[in-house]
């Protein structure tokens, strides 16, 4: 057992448990129960040493590495989109039933019972708003939430945009293939234009895996644009370029790995340091090189999806407004699975 310093105000402590058994040889599973042991122990320690104890400390919901990764990052997840629309929800309605409502506008499987339930389409199992957000998203916390407010927040319509049009639009050079396809699906997700002031558009369920990954899309699309590919074969003709210019650095730097070991050059520190300075310098090349294969990868099988998730996306689309146009807001309805 050992306690980390790293922060003055951050003191926790670590076990470090061998994970095979030196006795019996069988591999290590930790339980619940071992947990407690473990929190019980680190509290008597703390109190040997003067430190402070949570008592009674309240089980709480450790997030994946993944998840708070992406919150730091301020890159949306799973849950943000949906904790993104409950709230949506809440700030259009002004009743419990508007805001059941507007869920299910929203494509939303909902159970209410002690917490609410909410499950987007197309997913195995549903998310408890309360369980994963907080007190604030009891079903309580929310009618008192739409109850304190004086009038619901409306949809959002831009205003239609007028521009000028200088030249001959029929001339214009269109972009075609897989540029026009990511600009296009890019700009589904939210992620082009960056520099417009518009609000925020409510990306379909169809697309949101992608969303949690713009900024591999952003990538792709940047590589698409800047070498003006468009057809597979062009693709496939940059990434053998690409792959035969790292080849030929990899061995241009195995070279100077080599030469490194020679008595020549490990009797004399400058020459080691000019070496180390040039082997850097390839290693960062080689790594962009690396990076752009990954990416030509990426887009030749992503590609054959992108145009099936814009389909699905206009099929959410206009089934959203179909049952809005055979379902009026008029929230007669009570709220779903209410026990």
């Amino acid at each position: 057992m050992a306690t980390h310093l790293d922060r003055e105000n951050h003191l926790h402590n670590h076990f470090v448990v061998n994970t095979v058994s030196f006795v019996d040889g069988i591999k290590y599973h930790r339980t619940e129960q071992d947990y407690f042991d473990m929190q019980r122990e680190s509290d008597r320690l703390c109190r040997e040493y003067g430190l402070s104890v949570i008592e009674n400390p309240q089980r709480g919901k450790s997030k994946h590495y993944g998840e708070w990764r992406a919150e730091q990052e301020g890159r949306p997840t799973y849950l943000s989109l949906i904790k993104a629309d409950v709230d949506t929800a809440i700030r259009q309605s002004m009743t419990e039933r508007q805001f059941f409502y507007h869920l299910r506008q929203m494509g939303y499987d909902i159970k209410v019972g002690k917490d609410i339930t909410v499950r987007p389409p197309n997913y195995p199992r549903g998310r408890k708003l309360m369980r994963n957000f907080g007190e604030e998203y009891s079903l309580e916390n929310i009618r008192r939430r739409i109850l304190a407010q004086r009038r619901p927040q409306r949809e959002h319509r831009p205003e239609p945009f007028r521009c000028r049009l200088h030249g001959d639009l029929k001339q214009a050079k269109k972009v075609t293939g897989f540029r026009a396809l990511y600009f296009h699906y890019c700009y589904l997700l939210g992620v082009f234009p960056q520099k417009q002031n518009r609000p925020p558009r409510r990306v379909p369920h169809a697309l949101r895996e992608d969303l949690i990954r713009a900024q591999e899309l952003t990538d792709e699309a940047r590589l698409l644009s800047r070498h003006r590919i468009d057809t597979l074969e062009q693709l496939n003709a940059y990434r053998s370029d690409v792959e035969s210019q790292l080849a030929g650095l990899t061995e241009q730097r195995k070279s100077l790995y080599r030469k490194l070991r020679t008595k020549a050059v490990l009797g004399d520190p400058a020459r080691q340091e000019h070496i180390r300075a040039e082997i850097s310098k390839l290693s960062a090349q080689i790594k962009e090189l690396r990076r752009e294969v990954k990416l030509c990868e990426d887009i030749a099988l992503r590609s054959t999806s992108i145009k099936d998730k814009i389909q699905a996306a206009r099929e959410e689309v206009s089934g959203k407004d179909e049952k809005a146009r055979q379902e009026p807001e008029q929230g007669r309805a009570a709220p779903p699975g209410r026990r």
